[in-house]
């Protein structure tokens, strides 16, 4: 009886077994609940089909839709100490830094990304927070890779464009990640100096150390339908203030009514709306082939 035990029961039990589905085939709109087969998703920008709803998408796959022909070239970040403090909380801070990077793959880029191409044929330089990286907080790297994107720019005479979305600085990293405020902002200072154009996609979300600092000083301020930005959370300022706070507060759409920001974009129409941009706030020389056009 062993083969039949052996050989011949696995073989009918994997014919008739139930084979079941991965979980992330499907995902549900957070705005209007419909389930949106992953392919479908990806494939609009994490954009709901139906609703319009935009959803948290990575660095990398937002820029293969941004730079033309979806050519870009990535600038590691430089190398910086990586855990200053010798931070140990439930963890050590090290091995949450590994644990992140096994995550995202952002091998050596921490929670920023840098890069460079061809937006509407010009130049330009794109830094890029993580949101998967421990919440896109600001530390050292974080600062690192700001200033030498600030550079490039200067360097290249290209514009600069920030698409933050983080949590604020970084508590494991204590006042060297309150340190890179200012250097973010003296960062941004250079390029405004050197007199190219600065431009702010803030996503969602975008709070703390983040917003208190270089996001909210573009020379033109965007951002994403529903993109939550504030520097504290709600509950903290209804809690303090001990009053109800209006309806859709902290949203993109609230901020464009009061002022605070100068335009909401659609994910889809950022390229062309960051190229026409750029080529208003800009003198910068077009490609030999845009040229020839």
């Amino acid at each position: 009886m062993n083969w039949l035990t052996n050989w011949v029961r696995p073989k009918l039990s994997a014919l008739v077994a139930r084979k079941e589905a991965p979980e992330n085939l499907w995902l549900k709109c957070p705005g209007c609940e419909t389930m949106l087969f992953h392919r479908d998703l990806e494939a609009n920008q994490r954009v709901c089909s139906n609703c319009g709803h935009h959803m948290r998408i990575g660095p990398r796959e937002r820029l293969e839709h941004l730079f033309d022909e979806g050519k870009f070239e990535l600038h590691p970040l430089p190398r910086v100490v990586a855990d200053p403090l010798k931070f140990r909380h439930t963890k050590r801070y090290v091995d949450q830094l590994k644990e992140a990077t096994g995550r995202t793959g952002n091998s050596g880029n921490d929670a920023l990304i840098v890069a460079s191409g061809l937006l509407g044929g010009r130049p330009a330089v794109m830094v890029l927070f993580d949101f998967s990286f421990m919440g896109g907080s600001m530390g050292i790297a974080v600062g690192e890779g700001i200033v030498l994107a600030a550079r490039l720019a200067v360097e290249r005479k290209a514009p600069l464009i920030a698409f933050p979305a983080s949590g604020g600085a970084r508590m494991q990293e204590g006042i060297l990640s309150l340190m890179q405020l200012p250097r973010s902002t003296i960062a941004v200072q250079l390029v405004k100096e050197a007199g190219l154009p600065y431009i702010v996609v803030l996503t969602d979300p975008t709070t703390g150390g983040v917003t208190a600092s270089f996001a909210m000083l573009g020379d033109i301020q965007l951002a994403e339908p529903g993109a939550i930005v504030g520097f504290a959370g709600q509950r903290v300022i209804q809690d303090t203030i001990r009053e109800a706070l209006p309806p859709g507060f902290q949203r993109a759409e609230y901020l464009l009514e009061h002022g605070m920001i100068d335009m909401v974009v659609k994910r889809h129409d950022l390229p062309a709306t960051l190229a026409r941009l750029t080529s208003l706030l800009g003198n910068h020389p077009a490609t030999p082939d845009q040229a020839a056009a």
